[in-house]
């Protein structure tokens, strides 16, 4: 809202007004109406409302002594003796052409033996200090109870033992001269805040409706100090002031639509609180928690808390800190910022004082935009008599309400209007003046660039920031300060050294970049700083879409073999490598094999006598070790095989190389990177099927090489049944298009049965050959059966038709396939389901029915609705009879002779 509102005396009396629709008086009008809150505006005064200042007086039953208002939905809040009341504002539409702002009493918090010297009220958040006692609140909303609609109370009981001692039952010794009682200091957090023995009670004081909000109240803080002892101080300066509620609000949360400070979302919220040589700045919001003291160098006056700055005046100076707000919100609107990918200035670096500015008598201060407005008398006398000391104790039951002279018959008082730098001026200044750190490599120079990074930061989480005219201007600098920033971590010895990469990463800056920001051409330095390796490593192990040139990948190799050899391997492998020369690679890896070989190392260094056309070397170096060995080598760096370039799978020169002369080898790789997590199984589809340029329709052969071998070593029930899936789906479609693959096959079919799958049972049967041989494994009972069938060009049959090599694979265990991935069957030409087929299946299928009986419905269903469906619509009536088991249900099997039968007379 848009008003003004005071306390003012007049004969004795305390007055508490709102002034609204006070700019027409700037503008030359004189007229003034003055009302009562809430009081009912007619609509015959509505041309009168819109051209005259309005003055709404808010009786009070005791005096106030401080207010504050919400910066967030512009309620009111009044400090009186013993109770806190809250007014809501409130916007009463006159007609179409006029909105007037009003007030209504909602809330008084009731407070025994408390009167508050200074307020603050921020988002249903409320803080209130007396001369040495801090308390933080948050109204918190509570359900509404349906017999309660007259006035809600909500009271703190006092617990059995204080803390400290009542300072009620001590009455008689305060008002002894000769004694000075002080209790002790306490600080309590969170729900640690209850023990401050501070009841408070609730009372709602609106008209009571449906919408009518109840509250609780829930405690935040709680901190006393005591006062200053010391030969040099005096009891009554040691009190608190300049409390304050300040609000951070999300990024970008304001758009065009929502200009007014009520839609903002407010993201963080701080409290600062002052004592004359030391200030407080708590973070309130999702924790609290202290977030920075500040020390100042003389007693101080008077406080205001920015976003970016904390302003301070003295008897005679206008001090500026930095603060952390900016730091803890970015924090609370990131959780992960501090990662890899993101940072930010920790919030518990050192404040720093950034200038003083000499001023007479500074008295009062506050802040508006880009604005410190100061007020000042230059009585020294004035100031004297204020600072002269009083052996009275300060306690609650004094009265706060101290006589005033007539400021208007003083002279000396002076109001200064001083517009504060702006961000990108004093972020340059900061900037320039790191620079005199910079060649000593000390962690001052960090600390400077870290201030003016989160100068920045805290201008680009302003609301306002989105339509400033600063915004582009803001943004380059942000980039730029985490450019800089980057180079400290990457050329200085620091603890710290990893923040390097996420702020070369926020920088925006790519690795060619930052190589010509760290290291000039025809450098002969022979050490690099733990932050640059880092960087490096990371970035190069990363799928970068960044092709370094031929010098700068020629530079990034200089730099590994001088810090950090053992990385050369892995770093050649990058993508970003593709431009190195390999001639030069190889030297390095010599070098470094002398100290530290490995198969690695032996395979990367074949890999680069590929890229230089060398064979032999090539051969000399596979040859170092067995296959075996070699395939398990690439585990260590799967970028030998396959690279990321966009997301894209693409395979390496390697790859293809071993596709044409070792394709066993590139298929044992592969099978090892997915062993090992190294590789998921989609991503070694895609793979082989880029290498071998097919198509996403078509399987290649040495795919299916690469899931046979799966099968054999895989241990993942789910995957086994994937891997099953997919190779009967390829097989029968082979059968049923009686398509020959591509390539030739790396294991035969007498291969396959001879391996012990993993859990399973294997048959072997080959039409046109009256031979059945079965293979089991395992004893137990046998759950669901798919069919598994391989074509394999060989002898033309009698019929002229190809020979077909078949394979059945019954899955063991407690898991089996969905039914629906047998219906494959269907899809077999009629030749192949000949009736020799199904003289071996279907006793097979009934005699482990009758064993696992009703323990396994899997196989009843397979057998009912696959099995038999199938041989009665493919066998005549006297073959099908002919299968049926003597022993048989016929009850079971009618309805499928029945089938048969109809079928064939409808033929």
């Amino acid at each position: 809202g848009d008003y003004l509102v005071t306390i003012e005396e007049k004969s004795k009396a305390t007055f508490l007004r709102a002034y609204t629709n006070w700019r027409c008086m700037s503008a030359g009008s004189s007229r003034v109406c003055v009302r009562m809150v809430g009081h009912k505006m007619e609509e015959s005064y509505s041309e009168t409302l819109k051209e005259q200042m309005s003055i709404v007086e808010m009786p009070l039953s005791d005096p106030p002594l401080c207010i504050s208002c919400c910066p967030v939905n512009g309620d009111l809040l009044v400090g009186c003796r013993n109770k806190i009341v809250m007014f809501c504002l409130k916007y009463l539409v006159i007609n179409q052409n006029l909105t007037v702002l009003d007030f209504e009493r909602s809330l008084i918090l009731h407070i025994d033996n408390f009167i508050p010297a200074e307020v603050a009220f921020c988002a249903r958040h409320i803080a209130v200090t007396t001369e040495l006692d801090v308390l933080i609140l948050k109204l918190e909303l509570v359900e509404q109870s349906g017999d309660r609609t007259e006035q809600c109370a909500h009271n703190i009981s006092a617990l059995e033992k204080p803390v400290d001692g009542d300072p009620s039952s001590h009455t008689s010794q305060l008002e002894l001269d000769e004694f000075i009682i002080c209790q002790k200091p306490v600080e309590l957090l969170g729900e640690e805040s209850k023990l401050c023995e501070i009841p408070i009670t609730l009372e709602s004081t609106e008209l009571p409706t449906e919408d009518t909000k109840r509250f609780q109240v829930r405690y935040l803080l709680f901190r006393r100090f005591t006062p200053d002892q010391s030969p040099f101080g005096f009891c009554e300066e040691t009190k608190l002031h300049s409390v304050q509620l300040l609000p951070v609000y999300r990024t970008g949360s304001v758009t065009a639509h929502e200009e007014t400070e009520s839609k903002r979302e407010l993201l963080s919220l701080f409290c600062f609180f002052s004592l004359p040589h030391v200030g407080y700045l708590y973070s309130v919001g999702k924790l609290v928690e202290l977030i920075s003291t500040y020390q100042y160098s003389e007693k101080s006056e008077q406080a205001v808390l920015t976003p970016q700055f904390l302003h301070v005046i003295t008897s005679e100076k206008l001090q500026c800190f930095t603060v952390r707000c900016s730091a803890a919100a970015a924090r609370d609107e990131d959780p992960y910022i501090d990662t890899t990918v993101k940072a930010c200035p920790p919030v518990a670096l050192d404040v720093c004082t950034l200038r003083m500015q000499l001023f007479i008598g500074p008295r009062a201060i506050c802040h508006f935009k880009n604005h410190i407005i100061l007020l000042t008398k230059a009585d020294s006398e004035d100031i004297t008599e204020r600072r002269k000391p009083t052996r009275r104790m300060l306690s609650r039951k004094a009265d706060s309400i101290k006589s005033r002279t007539n400021s208007e018959s003083e002279p000396g008082w002076n109001l200064y209007i001083i517009n504060t730098v702006s961000t990108i001026q004093l972020y340059r200044e900061m900037v320039d003046y790191s620079r005199t750190y910079e060649n000593v490599k000390t962690e001052s120079c960090i600390h400077l660039l870290s201030e003016a990074h989160l100068l920045v930061r805290a201008a680009i989480m302003d609301p306002s920031f989105l339509k400033s005219d600063e915004k582009e201007e803001l943004l380059r600098a942000f980039r730029e300060s985490c450019a800089f920033l980057g180079d400290c971590y990457s050329r200085f010895d620091t603890k710290d050294y990893h923040l390097a990469l996420p702020y070369y990463r926020m920088s925006g800056l790519s690795m060619t970049e930052v190589l010509k920001r760290l290291v000039s051409e025809g450098d002969e330095i022979q050490t690099y700083e733990r932050g640059l390796i880092f960087y490096l490593t990371h970035s190069l192990n990363e799928d970068l879409n960044e092709e370094l040139s031929k010098e700068s990948a020629n530079k990034v190799l200089h730099i590994f073999c001088v810090a950090d050899p053992v990385q050369l391997p892995h770093i050649l492998c990058s993508p970003c490598m593709t431009n190195v020369c390999p001639l030069t690679a190889v030297k390095y890896l010599q070098k470094v094999e002398k100290m530290m070989p490995s198969v690695v190392l032996t395979l990367t260094k074949a890999f680069m006598a590929l890229k230089m056309g060398d064979l032999v070397m090539y051969e000399h170096e596979m040859d170092s070790y067995k296959e075996t060995i070699l395939a398990c080598g690439f585990i260590g760096q799967p970028k030998l095989l396959r690279q990321r370039k966009e997301g894209i799978v693409i395979p390496t020169e390697f790859a293809v190389h071993l596709k044409e002369m070792q394709p066993g080898l590139l298929v044992a790789a592969t099978v090892a990177l997915h062993e090992n997590n190294k590789i998921e199984l989609e991503e070694a589809d895609t793979f082989f099927k880029v290498l071998c340029s097919n198509s996403e329709n078509t399987v290649p052969q040495l795919l299916v090489d690469f899931w046979e071998a799966l099968l054999v070593v895989c241990s993942q029930e789910e995957i086994l049944q994937e891997l099953l899936l997919r190779v009967t789906s390829q097989y029968v479609w082979r059968i049923s298009k009686q398509q020959l693959s591509e390539t030739k096959p790396l294991k035969t079919t007498e291969d396959l049965v001879s391996i012990p799958l993993r859990g399973s049972f294997v048959t072997a049967f080959v039409p046109g050959v009256k031979e059945f041989t079965s293979i089991s494994h395992h004893s137990y009972s046998i759950n669901c059966t798919v069919l598994l069938a391989r074509v394999s060009k060989g002898d033309p049959l009698p019929d002229g038709r190809t020979r077909t090599d078949l394979c059945f694979l019954f899955r063991s265990g407690n898991s089996f396939f969905d039914c629906s991935h047998v219906s494959y069957r269907v899809e077999c030409e009629a030749a192949v389901l000949s009736a020799l087929w199904w003289n071996k299946l279907l006793p097979e299928l009934c005699k482990r029915a009758r064993l696992t009986g009703r323990d396994c419905p899997v196989l009843i269903s397979s057998l009912k609705a696959e099995t038999l469906s199938v041989v009665a619509m493919e066998l005549e009536l006297r073959d099908f009879l002919s299968l049926l088991p003597e022993d048989g249900t016929a009850a079971f099997f009618l309805p499928h002779l029945l089938h048969c039968s109809q079928r064939k007379l409808l033929t």
